[in-house]
């Protein structure tokens, strides 16, 4: 382990108060539990330490269907599914016309259709004078940990971090300043290169389907246009240093911990997920980019112990989700049946049919293996048998090569549930989802759409679901725990650290096992 970190630990380990000054969470989008083994060895900073001097669950998961950013954020910190959130999909998470952004062309943010409270709510219910600062890459990652709370809440959009005006009409004077440094415009014709000697790099550097088919070996160097690059910036390990020096110019500036309550700092880090994407859980890219976020943790970590204390701060990892390796591979390694599945035919034939009798165009969609229809009662009102429209679009998507089962949420709902394909839809779906059918592929199958040849996730497989979850800190009890969990576990096991009554039943437990003794 580095030993800067070793030395802080030892020489700031006073006595801790009786609750923590701050309590970090940190949520790494698209951080498969499986790197932190596949590449330990070469682990000296943050995941090193929370790994060997935290509370490790092993077996953890964002256990839902849809494993997507919206979704998986909003599990983190409200202690509740997405079927109790509100939020069950990327596209119908956090968007918000009625909340532009301020100072950016970006699309309008909000937390409007999250349902119900978050672990801040309960936080402030009990210390009116506690604060929270949220930020991220993305606006879903940034938002949806607080929930509906109005605090300072901030992410990436066209080379610099925003806000929308759900939270603020002016941006403050600190941030101001963070973005006028322009880290990401200044790093046009940069070259994102190996981290460590190439010799500690097993993967290929070769592989042609990573990357849409270009650009696939390093080194990776950014356009040479500074609006291009601030944009390419996202998908470099460079956005996740970038997001860690805001949270801690943020926490200096809100002086977070420093006024006698408790506060929150809950940060998300999305390189992983863009680079995931492009690349894919297996690739070169992958590797390095864990080894320079354990770097880029360990330095956030140690600026963390210097202002606080290492006995006045609780930190949590995990993610919003994992990701499913590219098909390409998956066959290579004698998964034959791994391919992309592509719903659109099926999806734009029944709409055409309906068009054609009763007007309409686009009646139903699809997305993440979610056949929606958000008019049923007009389209009944036209004279559609409906049941029967859905149940010949179940047939033929059923029949796509590489789907395992289809099934209605309301048959779901019925099931057992201890089958995890099925308590994963239940865990997914509010009543009101206007969801008809609900589409699982078969294991190491993606959905894909034209011409976009990315790896992905979405899918209620381990590959997606499982996750990481570590809690580190004077509150919590050091090593490693088998038991199965979840990440709807983590909000009722910090309001239990920090003696707060949630406002609503939650869906988590109290993970008791990994709590230091009070005594």
């Amino acid at each position: 382990m580095n030993p800067a970190l070793l030395l802080l630990l030892a020489g700031l380990g006073a006595q801790p108060s009786p609750k923590p000054r701050l309590v970090c969470v940190i949520t790494v989008d698209q951080l498969r539990p499986d790197y932190l083994d596949r590449y330990r060895e070469q682990l000296n900073g943050g995941l090193a330490l929370l790994l060997k001097r935290g509370a490790s669950f092993t077996d953890a998961y964002q256990d839902h269907a849809v494993t997507e950013t919206a979704p998986g954020h909003s599990t983190i910190l409200s202690g509740r599914w997405p079927a109790h959130t509100g939020i069950i999909r990327n596209t119908a998470g956090v968007p918000d016309s009625t909340a532009p952004l301020v100072g950016s062309p970006g699309p309008g943010a909000s937390p409007v259709r999250f349902r119900g409270t978050a672990l801040f709510d309960w936080l402030q219910a009990a210390e009116p004078g506690a604060r929270a600062l949220s930020v991220s890459g993305k606006d879903r990652g940034a938002i949806l940990p607080l929930g509906r709370a109005k605090a300072q809440v901030y992410w990436y959009s066209y080379g610099a971090f925003t806000t929308s005006h759900y939270y603020a009409d002016s941006l403050p004077t600190w941030l101001q300043t963070f973005n006028a440094q322009r880290v990401p415009f200044k790093a046009a014709g940069k070259a994102w290169t190996l981290l460590l000697p190439e010799r500690a790099y097993h993967e290929p550097d070769s592989v042609s389907y990573e990357n849409s088919g270009h650009d696939f070996t390093f080194p990776h160097r950014l356009p040479t246009d500074s609006n291009r690059a601030a944009l390419a910036f996202l998908a470099t390990p460079g956005m996740d240093s970038l997001t860690l020096a805001l949270a801690l110019e943020g926490m200096r500036a809100l002086q977070l911990g420093g006024r006698g309550a408790t506060d929150l700092l809950a940060v998300s880090l999305s390189g992983t997920d863009y680079i995931g994407h492009a690349y894919g859980p297996d690739s070169r890219e992958m590797h390095d980019q864990v080894i320079r976020l354990d770097r880029s943790l360990g330095w956030f970590l140690q600026q963390l112990f210097v202002r606080y204390g290492s006995g006045n701060v609780d930190v949590v990892l995990t993610a919003d989700h994992g990701i499913t390796p590219f098909p390409e591979r998956s066959r290579a390694l004698g998964h034959p049946g791994a391919q992309r599945v592509v719903p659109d035919s099926v999806i734009r034939g029944v709409n055409a049919a309906l068009d054609a009798r009763v007007g309409g165009a686009d009646w139903f969609g699809f997305e993440s293996g979610m056949l929606l229809l958000p008019d049923r009662s007009k389209l009944a009102a036209l004279g559609v048998d409906v049941d029967s429209v859905v149940t010949a679009v179940a047939a033929r998507l059923g029949a796509l090569p590489g789907v395992t089962r289809v099934d209605r949420p309301g048959d779901l709902a019925r099931a057992d549930t201890t089958a995890a394909v099925v308590r994963r839809w239940v865990h997914s779906l509010p009543s009101d989802a206007s969801v008809e059918l609900v589409v699982t592929l078969q294991p190491y199958c993606i959905w894909s759409y034209p011409n976009l040849a990315i790896a992905t996730h979405g899918q209620p497989n381990d590959f997606d679901a499982h996750v990481p979850l570590v809690f580190w800190g004077p509150g919590f009890r050091r090593g490693v725990y088998p038991g199965r969990v979840n990440t709807v576990d983590i909000a009722p096991t910090l309001a239990r650290l920090l003696g707060l009554t949630p406002s609503e039943p939650l869906d988590g437990r109290v993970l008791t096992e990994a709590i230091a003794s009070q005594d």
